[in-house]
């Protein structure tokens, strides 16, 4: 049932880092803003196979804030179980999910097949979430929308994407309700970040809905260049495999940009560097048709992928195994939930002479987040591997604002928001950055519950 009053419900990302779904109605319309997976621990991934809280079919409008899984991932189930309204997103993230959904896709088969083949499935054969054909299939309901570029949504409400910094493509999402102003942060980008824009600074808004990843600490105020050319020198000289867990975009393009400049300054030694991503060099490209949005110079874009050896087929991924060092491999995923650095951390995790670099946020129940808090035994395609190699988790090569960051931003708001609700965060950070928000800017704040309702002109 549609109510007269608008309202905002939660479907996603109230007790955890993922899974960022919120439901905006006003005026018979229903828009979702983002329609993100589920990942990290069992419970949470088990939301992905509930049925949608409301019928896909019954809304209007999806709104991106950017490509990330937990922000796009569930967009082909949403598209095949009935929704066909259009999916509206900016010019850099609508090109990233033609990426990486069809990605998630096909990843999802290959779950289900191993699944099978294991006979770990209460289903058999063992079922995807999706196929990557529904994928494919739901890249026909994205429009593209500029930043700055208001769009009228029905219902009274007007959505205008604002630059966030982050990744490519990647916004916060200002919705004008009649004289009403809901303000979605996305993933907030930092001010200090070496590749992309700081984020727009916040304006007048009267309901906030701010992430929290890193609501409860602060990035390491080590230089991640220096730390990086240490690392790689000291696992270098021993004769190690650097293997970097790295986001296939956003972290994967930070890292190259960082070994360039390190590489021009004779920093480290001249060891191969291989980027074993397809989708990390398929982003590349990307990168290069918004110019407009990050810092990198031409010279210094080529120059960070001409030092790298690009490995796009499975087999050649095969022999990096078999290689040994020294080298350098940047491969996904950045939480050790899949992809090829699996193999990698299979085949070099057991040695102590190497190392494995967690580049950034490590979900709670993901492999990267066992690693980071000091457990050495993972389990991978069924066997139990014991990892003797060097781990290092570097904050500092985040893409997200941490604490600090994200109060700074807000303190340049005109004015607090009626409420504001941390979302996007594990229990402890969200209820922090509650805490920061309420003493030091004296605004209203709390942690909403997941499927809460809300009136957005008396928002409590």
């Amino acid at each position: 049932m549609k109510h007269e009053q608008p309202t905002l419900r939660f479907f996603g990302a109230t007790d955890t880092v993922t899974g960022s779904r919120y439901m905006l109605e006003a005026g018979g319309r229903r828009v979702l803003v983002d329609c993100g997976l589920f990942q990290g621990y069992k419970r949470s991934r088990e939301r992905n196979r509930m049925p949608f809280p409301v019928p896909p079919r019954s809304i209007d409008a999806v709104v991106l804030t950017h490509a990330h899984l937990d922000h796009t991932g569930y967009v082909p189930a949403l598209v095949r179980d009935g929704f066909t309204g259009p999916v509206i997103a900016t010019d850099g993230t609508t090109d990233l999910c033609k990426l990486i959904l069809p990605d998630s896709g096909y990843l999802q088969e290959e779950e289900a097949r191993y699944a099978t083949h294991r006979g770990s499935s209460r289903h058999s054969p063992a079922l995807p979430l999706y196929t990557a054909a529904d994928a494919v299939k739901s890249l026909n309901s994205f429009q593209v929308r500029d930043f700055d570029d208001p769009l009228d949504l029905g219902g009274g409400m007007e959505l205008t994407f604002v630059p966030a910094g982050h990744i490519l493509g990647a916004a916060q999402v200002h919705v004008r309700i009649g004289s009403q102003t809901v303000h979605f942060t996305g993933d907030l980008g930092r001010a200090d970040d070496p590749l992309m824009f700081p984020p727009r600074p916040l304006g007048a808004v009267d309901v906030l809905v701010t992430e929290s990843t890193y609501g409860d600490r602060q990035h390491s105020s080590r230089d991640p260049e220096q730390q990086l050319g240490e690392i790689i020198t000291r696992v270098a000289n021993r004769g190690g495999v650097v293997m970097f867990a790295a986001f296939a975009v956003g972290r994967a393009e930070t890292l190259m940009l960082y070994l360039s400049r390190l590489r021009r300054k004779n920093a480290i030694p001249d060891i191969p560097v291989y980027l074993n991503s397809p989708m990390a060099i398929d982003a590349s490209g990307m990168y290069q048709r918004h110019p407009e949005e990050h810092r990198l110079k031409k010279d210094e874009y080529e120059h960070m992928y001409s030092i790298a050896k690009l490995t796009r087929s499975m087999d050649e991924s095969k022999l990096l195994n078999l290689r040994g060092g020294p080298m350098v491999i940047i491969s996904a995923s950045g939480m050790l939930t899949g992809g090829r650095i699996l193999h990698h951390i299979a085949a070099y995790g057991p040695d102590p002479k190497n190392a494995i670099i967690l580049s950034g946020y490590q979900a709670g129940g993901t492999r990267g987040a066992t690693l980071a808090a000091g457990e050495r035994e993972l389990r991978i395609y069924g066997e139990d591997v014991r990892i003797r190699a060097e781990v290092i988790q570097m904050d500092n090569l985040s893409a997200h604002a941490d604490a600090d960051g994200l109060i700074g931003w807000m303190k340049a708001a005109p004015q607090a928001p009626r409420m504001t609700y941390i979302t996007h965060g594990e229990p402890e950070a969200a209820d922090a950055l509650r805490v920061r928000i309420k003493r030091e800017l004296g605004w209203r704040a709390r942690v909403p519950e997941h499927l809460e309702r809300i009136d957005v002109g008396d928002p409590r």
